[in-house]
């Protein structure tokens, strides 16, 4: 760049006011002690020659009082708003694509949710076991929440141009494929708690390496993540094989899908944007969990031929270019600056910021995360290694042991769809209130087998203890005791892992509404739940990876405040030794669930 001197002031100003950048004649000082406002800047950091310059042109008041569009006071090109500033008129948005909605929001830059739209859609389930989403119905809803959420921004009198970028949260694994020369999808997306490929996984277990693979990716071989899913589709639809033996099979997971068509597929000027984050990667199987790169060894076991199948290129969750931008609808050109899984987005959205810090979602699943710092901790007691968030800038990636739990909030929605038990889940604590405890009824919720800490593909859903004394309060309880059974099983995994115990658990997700369920989680696990007011964490998380990428907030430090207010904290109140029993009573149940049908799908395989 150009320097001048103050000499040249009152030519440059005379010539072109606003070709100047008050930077080139700024002393530069530390952010902390420069001005805060447009007065005393003018004041006190222009050299006396430009300032005079201004003055005869009549020209400084004009400049430092034009009104832009948006609603703050704009500050000259070169000088820095203070953290402060930037959080009364930043504006972030977030897409919250889950398994039976999608919304977004537009958060302010104190981390608060301004305005939200959601969308449930339709979930199908063409088989025992199998659990589809149509491609475009998850592009379509997230485009509609856009658009709507907009619509109540702008009515409240906020401006579309204080919106500085978007993130995006998703659910995980869920794998979808598509042409990459039609753009067009090839099947339905295969959705993560699928259990079609349970033969499939019990020949991969048989497999030479199958041993080692976990040691690489973090990831035990399981129905969950998304390459075994990938094979099925391979073995078993013709349109996908052909299409990836032509070498035009393009392969990923929500976030992909999504932000290769947000920026307009195909047809985008440049060529496509086609990437994910290390989050989502390092749930396929596919990625080193230590270099953040996809690992041939991985791919080669998986039998995956790179040279037919397009692979989405890994970057930071946090990057102000690499995602692109909207190519179209009211927010047309805003940067997607972050990405992040769901439950990576909830620990940050929770400002899991340091080893030792872990949260819960209690969604569809239930999820809990642990921070582990800067090196992968691979478990070995059935917990999953991932990575918690890798936000670039010469930041080294953060990782975290987690703990997948397949039901969750669907366990309630059972009861209300397929049992007729509850009317809507707004009952469940009044329902469950209706008897002092379980009644003797403990509920194996394995409609998908069992995730962590038992990875059990051929659990069943189990309901034991039912006598002529049950009745519909003892079976909500019993539900509700089956997320907080595993999460409590899960806490004493990490525990065992990790060196030690947890201290307290952030919690969010709709289950997490339920006062009874957080103060049973609370007594089964001995540990203190902390629950905030504000408990759209995943999307904030997705809000402050875009941010951080955007210059809303610089640092991580800046965040420790954010979503501080209104939390309540549940303390453990069951004596230890009802506790024992009732755990020892869940494990017992849980060991029960196991392989009874077994020998069934084993004859019908044959």
């Amino acid at each position: 760049m150009q320097q001048f001197t103050t000499a040249d002031a009152p030519r440059l100003v005379q010539d072109n006011f606003d070709d100047i950048n008050p930077k080139d004649f700024i002393e530069q000082e530390p952010k902390s002690k420069r001005p805060r406002t447009a007065d005393i800047l003018l004041e006190e950091q222009l050299p006396q020659g430009l300032l005079k310059a201004a003055e005869a042109a009549d020209l400084a008041g004009d400049f430092f009082s034009v009104k832009p569009e948006s609603d703050h006071e704009q500050l000259p090109e070169g000088i820095e708003e203070t953290a402060e500033e930037k959080q009364k008129h930043w504006f972030v948005g977030s897409v919250d694509q889950g398994t039976t909605s999608t919304r977004f929001l537009i958060f302010n830059g104190h981390g608060e949710p301004i305005v939200s739209h959601q969308i449930e859609f339709e979930n199908h389930y063409p088989n025992s076991g199998w659990h589809e989403h149509d491609p475009m119905t998850l592009l379509e809803s997230v485009e509609t929440c856009i658009e709507k959420a907009t619509e109540k921004f702008c009515e409240k009198g906020h401006h579309i141009e204080d919106i500085r970028s978007i993130g995006i949260t998703n659910q995980r694994e869920t794998t979808i494929l598509w042409d990459n020369i039609t753009g067009e999808p090839l099947y339905n997306a295969v959705v993560w708690p699928d259990t079609r490929t349970s033969a499939l996984v019990r020949e991969l277990k048989n497999k030479p390496g199958a041993e080692k693979l976990q040691e690489a990716c973090g990831l035990p071989l399981s129905t969950y993540p998304s390459s075994v899913k990938l094979l099925w589709v391979l073995q078993n639809v013709e349109s996908v094989r052909k299409a990836y033996d032509e070498g035009r099979l393009s392969f990923g997971t929500v976030d992909s899908w999504l932000i290769y068509k947000l920026n307009g597929g195909q047809d985008r000027e440049g060529g496509p944007i086609f990437v994910t984050d290390a989050t989502n990667a390092s749930r396929t199987m596919f990625m080193n969990l230590k270099t953040l790169q996809y690992d041939d060894e991985l791919l080669k076991f998986f039998e995956v031929d790179r040279t037919k199948l397009n692979l989405p290129k890994i970057v930071p969750s946090s990057d102000p270019t690499a995602y692109g931008s909207l190519a179209r609808g009211p927010l047309k050109g805003v940067p997607i600056a972050g990405c992040l899984g769901d439950q990576s987005a909830a620990l940050v959205g929770q400002c899991g910021f340091k080893p030792g810090q872990a949260k819960n979602t209690y969604g569809t699943g239930c999820f809990l995360l642990y921070n582990v710092g800067n090196e992968p901790v691979i478990s070995k007691t059935g917990l999953l290694a991932t990575v918690a968030y890798d936000f670039g800038k010469g930041r080294k990636p953060v990782y975290a042991l987690e703990g997948s739990i397949a039901v969750a909030g669907s366990g309630v929605k059972f009861l209300q769809n397929n049992l007729g038990i509850i009317n809507s889940s707004s009952e469940v604590d009044t329902v469950a209130k209706s008897v002092p405890d379980n009644g003797g009824v403990t509920f194996v919720t394995a409609f998908s087998g069992l995730f962590a800490p038992y990875w059990i593909d051929d659990a069943k859903g189990t309901l034991f203890g039912v006598t002529q004394h049950t009745n519909k309060g003892h079976i909500v309880r019993a539900t509700l005791e089956a997320t907080c059974h595993q999460t409590a099983a899960i806490l004493d995994a990490m525990a065992s892992d990790s060196g030690h115990a947890l201290d307290i658990l952030a919690v969010d997700g709709g289950l997490s509404n339920s006062d009874l369920c957080m103060q049973t989680q609370a007594d089964l696990s001995g540990v203190p739940v902390d629950r905030p007011a504000m408990r759209e964490t995943t999307a904030l998380g997705a809000a402050i990876a875009a941010g951080l990428a955007t210059g809303v907030w610089d640092e991580l430090e800046e965040l420790h405040e954010v979503n501080r207010k209104g939390r309540k904290i549940f303390y453990p109140e069951t004596d230890k030794k009802t506790v024992r029993q009732s755990r020892k009573r869940w494990e017992r149940a849980v060991e029960m669930s196991r392989g009874w049908l077994q020998e069934d799908e084993d004859e019908d395989d044959e």
